[in-house]
């Protein structure tokens, strides 16, 4: 069945409906407009009101537009593949399965793909805070994203060729790759198990601390100061770190330290081996580093 150049309006519009293609439709006022839906392809359509897409499956949606109102947008739903579409609204993607992600832009970002598994994100740009915080099994290639709090308790992803600007990313996170990108942000990663970062640029207050296994593999560090606190690191950085702090274990390689601050009191320093043949000053307090 299709539904062409059609307005809809009213709560449930189109509720429970099956095997049912949507061209150049709008989707006005009305709560859940396909709410309960299967094997729904919608295209060139608009979603101007809240929670168009709960507790569906099998939902293909390309070049379509949720709105500022459309918030909630998709909830609850399994096997779900949105293309070449703008989301304005957040809150979007909670509770989903198999989401597949391809040149999509979310404007308000707030809170949104939270709890689902199986995510896939191809040409995304989001801006708003605490994205993608609990999801499971993500793979992630060309993500521009501006905002604090991303990948909050994520487990099992992989992340390629992206630009974070965000303040506390991947805190929380278990079995985390970040490959090829720039990353700019304080306190990134801290609380982490098995974070690895190759072939990346970073930027960072008091990033990369707290980490159970920490692997980086020719990263460079700008403008990175007091890294590394109480982790158990595997570091191999190209060019200059500005100050390391209290690394917990495992070994730091740089082509420059320029302050790196031991308290034998807090830590072993014997566990942590640091190759470096240019250490500008070593202290035994951060103080004059704050």
């Amino acid at each position: 069945m299709e539904y062409k150049d059609m307005k809809f309006t009213g709560e449930r519009a189109l509720f429970g409906a099956q095997d049912v293609n949507i061209n150049g439709c709008v989707f006005e006022s009305g709560e859940s407009p396909c709410k309960e839906c299967r094997n729904i392809t919608a295209t060139e359509s608009l979603f101007r009101y809240k929670y168009p897409f709960w507790y569906g499956k099998n939902i293909t949606l390309d070049q379509v537009t949720f709105f500022e109102m459309a918030r909630a947008g998709v909830w609850y739903t399994d096997h779900i593949s949105v293309s070449n579409s703008i989301i304005e609204g957040p809150k979007n993607f909670r509770r989903c399965h198999d989401v597949k992600l391809s040149n999509v832009m979310f404007s308000n970002a707030l809170e949104t793909l939270w709890s689902c598994t199986g995510v896939t994100m191809e040409n995304v740009k989001a801006r708003g805070p605490y994205f993608a915080m609990n999801c499971r099994d993500v793979r992630v290639d060309g993500l521009d994203l501006i905002g604090d709090y991303s990948f909050d308790g994520v487990v099992n992803m992989e992340i390629s060729n992206s630009h974070l600007a965000s303040k506390d990313a991947f805190w929380n996170t278990e079995n985390v790759v970040v490959r090829n990108s720039f990353i700019t942000g304080e306190y990134l990663g801290w609380n982490g198990k098995n974070l690895t970062l190759e072939d990346c640029t970073i930027e960072s207050l008091q990033g990369m601390c707290y980490v159970d296994n920490l692997v980086m593999k020719n990263c460079r560090l700008i403008n990175t100061t007091l890294a590394f606190e109480y982790s158990d690191v595997q570091a191999d950085i190209r060019g200059t770190v500005d100050s390391v702090f209290n690394p917990g274990k495992g070994c730091i390689k740089a082509d420059k330290i320029s302050h790196l601050v031991i308290q034998k009191d807090r830590i072993d320093p014997s566990l942590t081996k640091i190759i470096c043949n240019d250490i500008g000053e070593t202290l035994d307090s951060p103080d004059t580093l704050w």
